[in-house]
């Protein structure tokens, strides 16, 4: 009799509610994809690439061109000097790079510390590296680092702690205050960093983004890992990267080769070419997405929804109590979807034991403009 290894996991909400979208012609506002392009010039270096013959196996590690853009723009805007070929694995997303670098690192018995709400992935990878996962809940209202609950949590067992900074689905971000509370927590400890940082550009205000790849002692001991789907507007391209130091990048690039050995070639060299003719891209990112934060928040800001403005991510937190007060989230996304023509993904399911008085859903505003105009004004008419 088959036995699952993964008993407890179905189908993702994200999966679920983008479903549910298409099946009612609601605004898709929950599943975390832009509904408009990456740079032209991008989409036109893929295209002369496929044409050009690219598309054989790139090197395992990634294509060097496109691993030396990555450590030029490290060393640009986090002041670090990584090795191309020895810190820098390119994977097919950010995912899969999560996926690969706790294999690498737990052992069964192992525990490692999730912080929730948290991205589903996590747990699931330690599972099936056979260790459990400690859910640490963050602080209500702000979701940061509760500090005593971690403390609480660490244990002889615990060999991992995962960090998500600008963080999904909340958009806090950890500082560099933190960073170094962490450091002075676990630096006797054997506990290793898997670091979250797909929406590292993605942050607003005039705030700038903590990276671990900038903390000398929590980078020892880290796996960061970020995202060109997120970057460029092309999630659908399934391309990320890892940066770690030499012998941990050894050893997950022993566990990448035989999960996917490499990534797709020619959009490998597509984000290449791009990086290098287009470097001021990512530091354009901030004011084209706060732009359309503002425009969807102030939108709303006569409905029935509370909120604060996310301060990262391209995701915005709403509460709902003022208008269905007695129904839990995950009723609510549907209703919104079925009744109402936008869908949203119910915060719940992003925790293991979801606090149950909080009414928060999460809509995701890398939409075009009129989108986010049919969106909000359905929202406002609740």
């Amino acid at each position: 009799m088959f036995t699952s290894k993964l008993p407890a996991v179905g189908t993702t909400i994200f999966t679920t509610m983008s479903q549910l979208a298409a099946q009612t012609g609601a605004i898709n506002l929950s599943q975390g994809f832009p509904d408009f392009d990456g740079p032209e010039a991008l989409r036109e270096a893929l295209a002369r690439h496929v044409a050009a013959g690219h598309n054989q196996y790139a090197p395992m590690a990634g294509l060097p061109a496109l691993r030396e853009q990555i450590a030029m723009k490290i060393e640009r805007l986090y002041g670090r000097n990584v090795s191309a070929d020895s810190e820098v694995t390119v994977t097919p997303g950010a995912t899969q790079a999560i996926f690969c670098a706790i294999q690498a690192l737990i052992h069964p018995g192992d525990e490692a510390i999730v912080f929730d709400p948290c991205y589903d992935s996590y747990d699931p990878s330690v599972t099936l590296a056979g260790g459990r996962c400690i859910h640490v809940p963050l602080a209500q209202a702000s979701f940061a680092i509760d500090w005593q609950r971690l403390e609480a949590a660490l244990s002889s067992r615990t060999r991992l702690i995962v960090l998500n900074t600008p963080h999904n689905p909340s958009g806090a971000l950890i500082s560099r205050d933190e960073l170094d509370r962490l450091a002075a927590l676990i630096r006797d400890r054997d506990i290793y960093i898997v670091s979250d940082e797909v929406y590292e550009h993605l942050v607003f205000d005039g705030r700038q983004h903590a990276s671990v790849l900038a903390h000398d002692e929590l980078y020892a001991r880290a796996f960061v890992v970020s995202s060109f789907g997120k970057t460029y507007h092309v999630t659908g391209w399934k391309t990320g990267y890892v940066v770690a130091p030499p012998a941990l990048s050894a050893e997950l690039r022993k566990v990448h080769q035989y999960v996917s050995f490499c990534g797709v070639t020619p959009l490998q060299c597509a984000l290449a070419d791009f990086m290098a003719a287009c470097p001021e891209h990512v530091s354009e990112l901030p004011a084209f997405y706060q732009a359309k934060r503002d425009l969807f928040c102030d939108l709303l800001a006569g409905s029935r929804f509370t909120f604060t403005r996310t301060p990262g991510t391209y995701f915005q937190l709403a509460d709902y109590s003022a208008i269905r007060p007695n129904w839990d989230d995950v009723a609510m996304a549907q209703w919104l979807t079925r009744e109402h023509g936008v869908a949203a993904i119910p915060v719940s399911v992003f925790s293991e034991r979801p606090d149950p008085a909080q009414r928060l859903v999460r809509f995701c505003f890398a939409k075009r403009e009129d989108t986010l105009r049919q969106a909000a004004e359905k929202l406002s008419a609740i």
